[in-house]
């Protein structure tokens, strides 16, 4: 596909130093002005103040000119504002009003490491030696940006948004609810859902594996146990295992490891789930603040009075 990538998220907080350290402490290598970068993917997290939590800006990579020539036309044809650069397009959604960024880069080039080995019946892939899980030592760090879950009071116009104006290709749905959408072979990089407030509701970060998902959120937790929200599990819809921590601001954070992968458009069918079947297929129920973050309630306040 012309698109390969997310580049980098740009998100709005109140209390930028405190919510800096936590994605320090999550793993993210500071690069100075409140910019993160990930092992794989560089820079591609900043953080910038807001009056309240935010997605300011979400960042997609393309292969070349033409398709942001493509683009644009696509835009425009929505009646959507389009500022074209040589490299380089500035649009912004219409129903949360984020800026996307769709810019001419290179893809991720993601080194091919051996499977880790899990011995099982019938089969040891590890022989005399401890599990990798038990014998690291140091700090996880997340390989790369995955995907991102924006709140949409007009869920249908933010996904048209997505696949008809940017080109986003649609992977999975809960009708008139939610909408996955990738732009990689990643099974989603933009899920969107109703809501009755605009809003991030997450970010998720690669790790090399289940294990790397459970060090990483024992090490948040070992003194910060307010941070847990949900996991471990495995979700149903991208069969990815998961943990939710909560950043200081209210934003939520996800270790992922093994999510599905669309290399071949034509032998993927996207499916229509319903219910709690196509949050999760294993693992606690997901408790209320997951599904509605506590602090949605006062943001619909702030969004009343605004108006």
């Amino acid at each position: 596909m012309a698109l390969h990538r997310l580049t980098s998220i740009t998100v709005g907080v109140p209390n930028v130093e405190e919510t800096a350290a936590y994605y320090t402490d999550f793993g993210l290598t500071p690069l100075g002005g409140n910019a993160f970068a990930t092992t794989d993917g560089g820079e591609q997290f900043k953080l910038a103040h807001a009056p309240r939590r935010r997605l300011v800006e979400i960042g997609i990579g393309a292969e070349n000119p033409d398709d942001l020539d493509r683009i644009a036309r696509q835009l425009r044809t929505l009646d959507l504002p389009v500022e074209r650069t040589a490299d380089a397009l500035v649009t912004e959604e219409p129903i949360a009003g984020f800026r996307a960024v769709v810019s001419v880069a290179p893809r991720i080039e993601q080194q091919r490491t051996e499977p880790t080995p899990y011995n099982g019946p019938g089969r040891i892939d590890r022989a005399n030696v401890r599990a990798p899980g038990i014998v690291r030592e140091g700090p996880v760090a997340p390989r790369k940006l995955g995907h991102v879950v924006i709140g949409s009071t007009d869920q249908a116009a933010t996904q048209r948004f997505f696949t008809e104006g940017i080109g986003f290709k649609v992977s999975d749905v809960v009708p008139s609810i939610a909408a996955f959408m990738r732009c990689s072979t990643d099974h989603h990089n933009v899920l969107v859902q109703q809501a009755p407030v605009n809003f991030l509701h997450h970010t998720s970060w690669q790790v090399e594996d289940i294990d790397e998902i459970g060090r990483g959120a024992m090490a948040m937790l070992e003194e910060n146990p307010e941070r847990h929200v949900w996991g471990l599990g495995r979700h149903h819809v991208g069969s990815n295992f998961f943990w939710y921590l909560k950043d200081p601001a209210g934003n939520f954070s996800e270790y992922y490891s093994d999510i599905d992968c669309i290399v071949d458009d034509a032998l993927w069918t996207p499916g229509t789930w319903e219910g709690v079947k196509g949050l999760f297929n294993w693992g606690p129920p997901p408790p209320p603040s997951f599904l509605m973050p506590e602090d949605v309630a006062a943001m619909m306040t702030g969004a009343h009075n605004a108006g």
